[in-house]
């Protein structure tokens, strides 16, 4: 919108109004153009200091309102993560192939960042928001994170990796069951039994769904479950790994093979494993999902779970894309996750 001036010669931007009113900019702009997606108490609000100010858009603001940016918003929930790094790299790749820029934010998983991010990226008008990560990874959806974003998407698409119940948001994720089970199978044909799964938490949606096909597959294979073998709520990180494991260890818990929630896991546990005097995959097999960079890195390779990044990041954009240009698109793509076999699984030894 153009700018305007109050009788004392003050320029008033429709960011001044969003300000003073404690609303977001896109929902001054609703006011303005009668959108009916705008809560009564904050139209009452923000259309009383449109009078104070005397604000008035005129034609030009309104066909700026309307031009597409061809710039769609990412909202990572940390891009230090190899994982995240990935498929941001692949949804930029995708989105340049359709003509459209990314504009990256990161919310360290901090749900409050989140939330500023998600304002921020409406203030720079992106067409779209695909979001990785954070609060739409939960088992259960946070319902005021929830109501923000149907807020949001009164005016810009959103597409998510995870799940958002109570609201319609278009959904690209990975099949976390199938990923375990490309796991288990590759480890059971190796002879293994007693599988440990180590990290993660139960709260978060693709960790909760690995748990439950971890031991749907133990029942399938008449294998009894053992929780001393599960390390679970205890992080994605390399230390929270490396912890976990030392506990199992000096519990005198012994598996054959060790899945780890993700790369940086993997190497902790691994640190705990030579520490304890034990080889992969001698004594221990170790297998991993996300397939970064890290697993080519280690010694032994790490054999891990790859989520094609490329496909995931043109799904990923192309559904975007096709809310922009209001085309019909599927609400859920599932990413199918492929194994790759490296030198850190092997035979179970012999006791």
């Amino acid at each position: 919108m153009l700018p305007q001036r109050n009788n004392e010669n003050k320029t008033i931007t429709i960011y001044d109004i969003a300000r003073e009113a404690g609303v977001s900019p896109s929902t001054v702009s609703r006011v303005l153009t009668n959108s009916a997606n705008v809560r009564s108490e904050k139209k009452e609000k923000v259309q009383a200091l449109i009078e104070k100010y005397n604000f008035k858009p005129n034609a030009l603001a309104k066909g700026l309102a309307d031009t597409k940016t061809r710039t769609i918003g990412v909202l990572a929930a940390d891009i230090r993560n190899p994982y995240y790094a990935a498929l941001f790299v692949s949804i930029e790749k995708a989105a340049r192939e359709t003509e459209y820029t990314v504009l990256l934010c990161n919310s360290l998983g901090v749900t409050d960042t989140e939330k500023e991010l998600l304002g921020k990226l409406q203030e720079q008008r992106v067409d779209a928001i695909i979001q990785l990560g954070g609060r739409v990874d939960d088992l259960v959806s946070n319902e005021e994170y929830v109501e923000l974003i149907n807020q949001v998407m009164a005016t810009t698409p959103v597409v998510v990796t995870g799940k958002l119940d109570g609201t319609r948001c278009n959904v690209v994720r990975i099949d976390s069951m199938q990923a375990m089970e490309l796991l288990m199978e590759h480890l059971i044909s190796l002879g293994h039994r007693k599988i440990a799964l180590i990290g993660g938490s139960k709260h978060v949606l693709a960790t909760f769904e690995k748990l439950q096909r971890y031991k749907q597959i133990l029942k399938e294979q008449l294998i009894e479950f053992d929780a001393e073998l599960v390390a679970e709520d205890t992080g994605y990180d390399f230390e929270s790994g490396y912890l976990a494991m030392n506990e199992m260890l000096d519990k005198g818990v012994r598996p054959t093979a060790v899945i780890a929630i993700n790369d940086f896991s993997a190497m902790g546990i691994m640190k705990s494993l030579f520490e304890h005097n034990m080889k992969v995959p001698q004594d221990i097999s170790l297998v991993s999902y996300d397939n970064t960079y890290m697993a080519e890195m280690t010694i032994p390779r790490l054999t891990s779970i790859d989520y094609n990044y490329d496909e995931f990041g043109k799904k990923l954009v192309d559904t975007a894309v096709s809310l922009i240009e209001k085309k019909k698109t599927g609400k859920v793509r599932m990413v199918n996750p492929t194994l790759v076999v490296r030198e850190s699984s092997g035979g179970a030894p012999v006791s």
